[in-house]
């Protein structure tokens, strides 16, 4: 008996899921949720923070713009079920708009993290003196080794193929997903937040604490069924 593994870094769902109408529908909403939920997160945390009242109510506006919009949009950019990018038909322009939407992460985060610095010295409070603030330095690391890992797949293509190329592709997208959950842990302990929990009360902040966790599940889902190993058993 042989077992054979392969790597299929774009794959979809099975055939057989694929085929059943109350997959692919339930699918199709999940999807159209998770848009929803990450424009709609990012504008309420935008109109919560009054941008340009203060250096620190510029932090929230550029990382949930970057990590809670762009990153989900440019993961679910590949998604073929309820994506606002259906103009995007080939597999290349896909990948420019990911690059693109990642690169304003990386810009967004960037930015967002020197507002706060700056928040901190001027009022001269403690830096990385929150599991919120930890958890954001890792995951602005991740998010380093997730660019490096998509940017070894653009070196020429003789030098990205066989073997190496399935690897680079599973590291790419293993990392994405781990930047991803601790982005969403991230957000939802700045929900925690005392700057937060006096500025948002009640029912309505269970709702913000919660909302992160349902565009993770889709985020999720859509990595592991694209990159987890298919088997194949040969008797």
């Amino acid at each position: 008996m042989r077992l054979d593994v392969e790597y299929s870094p774009l794959s979809e769902a099975p055939a057989s899921a694929a085929d059943f109408w109350l997959y692919v529908w339930m699918r199709r909403v999940a999807v159209v949720a998770t848009h929803v939920v990450a424009v709609g997160f990012t504008v309420l945390v935008t109109l919560l923070s009054r941008p340009g009242t203060s250096l620190f109510s510029w932090h929230p506006v550029c990382m949930s713009a970057a990590f809670c919009l762009c990153m989900t949009e440019g993961i679910l950019i590949f998604s073929t079920e309820g994506s606002p990018f259906f103009c995007f038909k080939s597999r290349k322009s896909k990948v420019c708009l990911h690059w693109f939407l990642q690169a304003l992460v990386v810009v967004g985060g960037a930015t967002g993290l020197g507002f706060m610095v700056a928040s901190k010295n001027v009022s001269e409070h403690t830096h990385l003196a929150t599991w919120h603030s930890l958890l954001g330095v890792a995951t602005l690391a991740t998010t380093a080794l997730q660019v490096a890992c998509g940017l070894a797949l653009l070196l020429p293509m003789r030098l990205r193929h066989g073997p190496a190329l399935s690897r680079l592709h599973l590291y790419h997208g293993t990392c994405g997903l781990v930047t991803y959950l601790l982005a969403t842990a991230t957000v939802m302990l700045a929900v925690c937040s005392d700057w937060f929990q006096a500025t948002v009360r009640g029912i309505l902040w269970y709702a913000f604490l919660l909302l992160p966790l349902f565009p993770a599940l889709v985020v999720m889902k859509q990595i592991t069924s694209a990159y987890l190993p298919k088997k194949k058993l040969t008797l």
